[in-house]
């Protein structure tokens, strides 16, 4: 953790720009993002060789095929990358995602009109059919001024995604957004989720990845004005040689606004490999901000490597509250010996733990259709350690 406090006679003066050194300036500019060879911060976790050739940002015609349920009071257009930009999305903060705006051919522009309330979730699933074919894509959604939506975007089948999703919440709106990366199990995805925040916004987003050889999720977090709200959980299932990798950066660039991120994952087979980290930069005109930060991670059997870092950066002492936390283990003896005490056979009781991880960010979602599906998906998961549920043939 970075604490620098500020000396009181300069606490008038303006606020240069500052950048943390878990994440590279933002910029929209390619040469921005060199190709990276592993030794730098931001990529020492990501099995580069397993990109299969993304880092080199060659053109592709390919897209991945789209379907959406028609919702009352969305609009959807096509933007050119220009128009896209001067909307205000967040500049690209890696290579991979600077390529995904530069090659998209533009991007599909996704609109709640202000005052809007949305009479269902808008549900949007992007699917793709090959996995050898590198696809580029980039996706704005806009919620206006004090307009409330559900939004879920889920990733199926097979590609080399490379994707750019921006999430403009304006003034007053609310957001709940919800991300499930349900790929085969020879997908890739590299991706970049932009969030910015209007005052006094509330935003929650449940990010789930459950499937794909790799995944590799950025996520930042800036606010447009002072009073916004960020609630961000996540859950991930990584199996045998799956690597799955979600950055977190929550940029408190006003005051008065609040953060609050809970991620969660599980690991079994040889090889799964999980990646979080959670950056929270507390900039100097940020007073009177709230956030914590916390990262869980069960490891189900051995052979498994789960890496969690949490960071706090902090340049002002003005503050309601921050901090974070990391945990990393096996299952709590004590809840199976409660379980097993009451009757409850091992593997069930094994179950149960597991349910209860999870359980707590599925119900955060709030579509019941998707939680069910999320639920269904993890006790599919769990199949391969502790066998079919008690009374399933």
């Amino acid at each position: 953790m970075t604490v620098t406090t500020a000396v009181p006679n300069l606490a008038e003066a303006v606020e240069t720009t500052v950048a943390s050194h878990l994440h590279p300036v933002a910029s929209f500019d390619l040469a921005d993002h060199p190709v990276p060879n592993g030794r730098e911060e931001v990529w020492r976790f990501t099995p580069l060789r397993r990109l299969r050739g993304l880092l080199e940002g060659t053109p592709s015609d390919a897209r991945l095929a789209w379907h959406a349920n028609a919702v009352a009071g969305v609009t959807r257009r096509e933007v050119t990358t220009a128009e896209a930009a001067a909307l205000g999305v967040p500049a690209p903060v890696d290579r991979t995602s600077a390529l995904a705006v530069a090659n998209a051919g533009g991007a599909v522009l996704i609109e709640v009109a202000a005052g809007t309330v949305l009479p269902e979730p808008l549900v949007i699933e992007l699917h793709g059919d090959d996995a050898g074919a590198t696809v580029y894509g980039q996706v704005v959604f806009r919620v206006g001024a004090n307009a409330s939506a559900t939004i879920v975007l889920r990733h199926t089948g097979s590609a080399r995604y490379v994707s750019s999703v921006s999430l403009l919440v304006e003034e007053g709106a609310h957001l709940n957004f919800v991300g499930l990366q349900d790929w085969a199990d020879d997908a890739v995805h590299v991706g970049h989720v932009g969030l910015k925040i209007g005052r006094d916004a509330r935003v929650r987003t449940v990010t789930a990845s459950l499937g794909g050889d790799l995944v590799r999720l950025v996520e930042t977090t800036e606010y447009d004005g002072p009073g916004g709200e960020l609630e961000q959980f996540g859950l991930y299932f990584v199996n045998a040689g799956q690597h799955i990798e979600h950055r977190l950066f929550v940029d408190h660039n006003e005051p008065h606004t609040r953060s609050r991120v809970d991620y969660r994952g599980a690991l079994q087979g040889q090889g799964a490999h999980s990646v979080w980290v959670g950056d929270v930069l507390i900039r100097k005109v940020a007073e009177g901000i709230n956030t914590y930060e916390s990262n869980k991670n069960l490891v189900l059997t051995d052979g498994c490597r789960a890496d969690s870092v949490p960071n706090l950066e902090i340049e002002t002492g003005e503050i309601e509250g921050a901090g974070h936390s990391s945990t990393t283990g096996r299952f709590d003896d004590e809840q199976l010996f409660y379980l097993r005490s009451r009757g409850i056979p091992e593997d069930e009781a094994r179950r149960l733990v597991v349910h209860g991880f999870f359980a707590d960010i599925i119900r955060r979602i709030g579509v019941p259709e998707v939680e069910t599906r999320l639920l269904a998906a993890v006790e599919k998961e769990l199949e391969i350690i502790v066998g079919i549920p008690l009374g399933v043939q």
